[in-house]
């Protein structure tokens, strides 16, 4: 059991680290999308573009991505006090960390790498990216006209892709030439 509270520790540390991460990342100068214009144009949900990388517009994210983890860690000492805990319960205790990476609505790019909603990647872990054009066979065809004209942004890292819909061949255009600058200063600044 001791070594289930450890790993369980040194989960609910890394969401921590992470979580204070981005509220930096939040914090620094982006290279894209820095006009409204420009947030309008990038989806990672088909039915809203994003929101302004800021903690006033990322407010309500950040209160339930705080509360969650509070939660996590108040039912976590709880437990131990109470020696009430089994195997079963940390798996239940994950459940709300598990689709946290949409609590934010935000996509950015920034000098040192990106951030899609709760996660961010530096440049040194992307392989590459790709547009895949949404048409009739598009899981994302459908939802407006916007989409239906727009593409999907696939960017490989190394461990999970990241992905959000682009709606205008300007944004499209803007997104390639930074992600192609910027994955090649990396590989040969490595």
């Amino acid at each position: 059991m001791l070594i289930l509270d450890g790993l369980f520790l040194m989960i609910i540390g890394f969401y921590l680290y992470r979580f204070i991460r981005i509220l930096f990342k939040m914090k620094q100068d982006r290279i894209l999308p820095v006009a409204n214009e420009e947030m309008k144009d990038i989806r990672i949900e088909p039915q809203r573009p994003i929101d302004s990388p800021s903690v006033p517009s990322q407010k309500w994210g950040i209160i339930v991505y705080s509360m969650s983890l509070l939660f996590i860690i108040s039912v976590f000492i709880i437990g131990i006090s109470t020696d009430f805990f089994d195997w079963s319960i940390y798996l239940l205790l994950f459940l709300p960390l598990v689709h946290s990476e949409n609590l934010f609505n935000q996509f950015i790019i920034l000098d040192d790498g990106l951030v899609k909603g709760s996660r961010y990647v530096p440049w040194g872990k992307i392989k590459s990216f790709s547009f895949v054009p949404i048409d009739i066979n598009h899981q994302y065809f459908g939802f407006s006209k916007e989409v239906n004209d727009g593409y999907e942004l696939k960017i490989e890292s190394r461990f999970l892709p990241i992905r959000c819909i682009v709606t205008s061949d300007a944004m499209k255009e803007k997104l390639n030439q930074t992600l192609n600058e910027r994955l090649t200063h990396t590989k040969n600044k490595g």
